[in-house]
Parts: C-alpha cells; structure tokens; sequence
C-alpha cells in the first residue's frame, strides 16, 4: 500500500484544505490526521464517529510524603526542574509540578524510600470515523502532553491495519507543520512526501528545511505552491530553487475565494466548484497519480484514476 504524506514547513498554507480536496478525489482510501496538537481535518470530512480510545503516552511521578523522607535526592537527579518543596505544618513536603514533569522515572529509580510512583497516564484519545470518502483515523493529544509523535505513529499503524482489512491500496496522511518530532514520525518510512508551500518569505525558508529532512530520511518528495499568484515574483524563485534541488512542482493552485465559501459550507474546494482551486487541484491529483505511479514496484492499476470522476 501507499503512503502519500501532505506536509507543509510552516501552518497556514492550505495544507488541511488540500487534503480534503484529496480525499474527495482518490476516492478509495483511508485518512489519517497526524496533525494531533491542532486536528481540524474532521471539519471538512464530516466524520461519523465509531470509536474512541483513551492514548496512554506517557507517564508521571507522583510522591509519598508520608514515605518520603524528604531527602531531597529527586529534586538533584530531575533535569526538568519538576519537582518542588517546602515546609507545610512543620514538615518539609515535596510534590511533582504535572506540567514540567516530562516522565523520564529518574527520581523513582534513584529514590532511597521508594517514595516515588511513577505511572502511565492518559495524555490524549484517538477516533476511528466513517467519511463519505473513507474511514477517518484522528486523535487530539491533551494540553500541554507530550508524546505526539507516537500518538502520530500509533495512527499511522491503525490505518494501514483497517487499509490491509479493506484492501485499500492508498493511505492518505495529513501532516502535522514543522520539522519536529510529530513531522518526523509522520513521514518515516511513508512512500511520497507532497509538500505545501505558499509565496512567502517564511515559507520559502520553512520549505528549504523540510526538504532537508525529507531527503534525510530519503522518502521522494514532490512540491506544490499554493496561492502562487499572490507573489509571482517569489513564486519564480521558488520554481528556480525547486529547478536546482530536481524537487518536481506538482502543481499551483491560485488564490481563491471559493476556498474559503467551501470551508463556511464544511466542503471541499472541489465539491464547490470546477473552476479556480478547484480546476487546478484536479489537475495535481492528475499529475500526483503519475508520480505514485512511478514509484519503484508500483502497478499503475493500483492507483484508482479521475477517469472515473
């Protein structure tokens, strides 16, 4: 099966909005929302939900002030600054700040009292939906938890466990923005990286540094720029840098108010309208197909194709 990651090196650049166009057009497969710290996919999917799942990843110290002999060999061993103290009612009290412990078990392995609990908590849940466009797996990771990037391959594994029941032959993956430990996740070991990038200056920069660490871990990567004609000037810069890595541009879709009259409808581009976005996002998934296609090992019959549209 297929893995096709959509990425962008900064948010904001239309990256979700594609993806759901996407989903419309490949018709059989299944969608994965690795964007765990801020999911929004579900908005333009309108998603039936099925199951939900408690995610355990992570876990934290909690102290036994009536074993702990307030030693304060924790408070040495913690490099996270998590653990505090002071006196209460005559005794030196020592308790574990949630929000910076970050669940190493240091201070419980190294507690002469055994006055340390270290236990796995819940720091999010996971989603397995119904879409018209397929099965939609989605999570939302907690405040201020940690772990996104193995939230984001326990989804990964789930979808290609439900593509393999289904015999469906694509997975199509939003990803979170970034080069970060989430974005890492995502993209290891996927099949084709479709980059999202827009006219700007930060996004310029931002793209230069997800080409890095898609060619770090060696996964092809093709690169599409959104509202190209916002900044043509820059857009022809992109174009040349994509020219001297032999990044191929897949595609441009234009700055488009009926993007954003599809979004107030939970729709997609596509579903809204032909013209514009529309027209051109048709036609990156045509050239999107020939690019999976071409890919080492891959039959051309296995990629469904607009023909039937």
């Amino acid at each position: 099966m297929l893995e096709l990651v959509i990425v962008s090196g900064k948010g904001g650049t239309g990256k979700t909005s594609l993806v759901g166009s996407l989903a419309v057009l490949a018709k059989k497969n299944v969608i994965v929302d690795c964007d765990v710290d801020a999911a929004d996919l579900y908005l333009l999917t309108t998603p039936s939900l099925k199951e939900t799942h408690d995610f355990i990843g992570s876990s934290l110290a909690t102290i036994d002030n009536d074993t702990c002999s307030a030693c304060g060999v924790c408070t040495s061993y913690c490099r996270f600054d998590a653990i505090h103290h002071a006196p209460i009612d005559g005794w030196e009290r020592f308790w574990v700040d949630r929000l910076a412990c970050e669940g190493c078990g240091v201070c419980a392995h190294f507690c002469p009292e055994q006055a340390i609990n270290f236990s796995e908590i819940v720091t999010g849940q996971w989603f397995l939906s119904d879409t018209k466009y397929g099965p939609l797996v989605h999570a939302h990771l907690g405040v201020a938890q940690t772990n996104s990037g193995k939230l984001v391959s326990h989804l990964r594994q789930k979808a290609k466990d439900i593509a393999l029941e289904k015999n469906y032959d694509l997975i199509l993956i939003d990803g979170p923005p970034g080069i970060g430990c989430p974005v890492i996740s995502t993209i290891t070991g996927a099949s084709y990286i479709l980059i999202v990038t827009e006219p700007s200056l930060s996004a310029f920069h931002d793209l230069e540094r997800l080409l890095e660490l898609a060619e770090h871990f060696r996964v092809p990567a093709g690169l599409v720029i959104n509202k190209y004609d916002i900044n043509t000037d820059l857009t022809g810069k992109i174009e040349t840098f994509a020219k001297e890595r032999q990044i191929k541009i897949v595609g441009t879709i234009p700055f488009d108010v009926a993007v954003t009259q599809a979004q107030l409808q939970g729709i997609s581009v596509v579903e809204f309208t032909g013209k514009g976005a529309g027209e051109h996002i048709r036609t990156l998934w045509n050239n999107l197909e020939h690019e999976l296609q071409a890919l080492p090992g891959r039959n051309k019959t296995q990629i469904q194709s607009l023909d039937t549209l």
